[in-house]
């Protein structure tokens, strides 16, 4: 098996939800455990938080998040982002997540043709999370 990189998003209460959204953007097989499943928290208001959610799509992507502990520092912010990119052959099925993710969200650049070849845009969705999708251009 070879080496994977998975982002691992962190929410405050929702991550259910953004899990639920990023699952009907993606489909795939969605697993989650809350903190009481996994005997994760002793706080009862912690009980039916995410501890850890995956999601693996047929065609090779992933993607975890958890609820933060209350008892831990939750500060969202730009300090990340998530990229989908693919080849000119993947347009279809890249503009399909960029046209689903947009939803709810802000666009921060625009799924269009970019100076260096490829189409690009940037979205901020309606959890917080920016999103970079570029889909190459046509080889000469």
């Amino acid at each position: 098996m070879a080496t994977r990189l998975n982002p691992y998003l962190g929410f405050r209460d929702n991550a259910k939800e953004a899990m639920d959204f990023y699952h009907s953007v993606f489909g795939g097989e969605l697993t989650r455990n809350t903190f009481a499943e996994l005997h994760g928290s002793e706080d009862p208001a912690e009980q039916d938080k995410i501890m850890h959610s995956m999601l693996v799509t047929d065609n090779g992507l992933t993607l975890m998040a958890s609820d933060t502990p209350n008892s831990m520092d939750y500060t969202p912010g730009s300090n990340y982002s998530v990229s989908l990119s693919g080849e000119n052959a993947d347009d279809a099925e890249l503009r399909g997540y960029w046209g689903k993710l947009i939803d709810g969200g802000e666009v921060a650049a625009p799924l269009e043709p970019a100076p260096w070849g490829d189409s690009f845009g940037m979205v901020v969705d309606k959890f917080g999370v920016t999103w970079m999708v570029n889909i190459a251009g046509e080889q000469s």
